[in-house]
């Protein structure tokens, strides 16, 4: 089944609200490798979000991804306004101006999320951060047949994808500055992409 607007626009809402019940998770996994404020500026971004759709919804996947984008980018700090932003961003100009997303539109979407924040945060796998979740979620997810099996293939990659940065050294952002004291410690960024995969597969599975 196809996505409209109004789906995609759902699912955001959704999204909010898991980032919302994560909300301290996030901020206590920040605090030990981090500065403890994504939850935080995530939660307050995805309000602001929920905020701008009730003013009004955009006529396309793409428009809502945009509106995503520039309010993020607009009230969220740290790394993680940019970066999601970006993701968005960029995932909205891949969609352009189609009226609905099938399985090989939300590829897209995500591959072109991944190139985002890979090109904005200079990170490749392995440098525990949220592309360590967002790598094997866009390898998953491509040859899918349905929007809801792309996104619980991605989901579920990116679980995993999280789960593999315990063990790992940072090599970008804050963390990084930890050194091997970095070990041992979920990623905030990819556990947060993790949870965002999640949200939108649970919608897509209940559309």
């Amino acid at each position: 089944m196809a996505c409209s607007a109004a789906d995609v626009a759902k699912a955001v809402r959704a999204a909010a609200a898991v980032v919302a019940a994560h909300r301290d998770e996030l901020v206590q996994l920040d605090r030990a490798i981090g500065d403890g404020d994504h939850g935080e500026n995530l939660n307050r971004g995805f309000t602001a979000v929920v905020s701008k759709l009730d003013e009004s919804t955009p006529d396309t996947p793409g428009a809502v991804l945009k509106v995503v984008a520039t309010t993020l980018i607009s009230k969220v700090g740290g790394a993680a306004g940019p970066l999601y932003g970006t993701a968005f961003l960029r995932a909205a100009t891949a969609l352009g101006d189609a009226d609905s997303l099938g399985p090989a539109e939300v590829v897209t979407a995500l591959r072109a999320a991944l190139g985002g924040i890979v090109a904005r945060g200079k990170a490749e796998l392995g440098d525990k951060t949220m592309v360590d979740a967002l790598d094997p979620a866009v390898m998953a997810a491509d040859g899918q047949d349905s929007v809801a099996s792309v996104l619980e293939a991605a989901a579920t990659a990116a679980a995993q994808g999280a789960d593999s940065t315990v063990p790992l050294v940072a090599r970008k952002g804050r963390a990084s500055y930890l050194g091997e004291r970095s070990a041992g410690h979920l990623d905030p960024g990819a556990r947060s992409t993790a949870l965002l995969l999640r949200s939108f597969a649970d919608s897509a599975a209940g559309s």
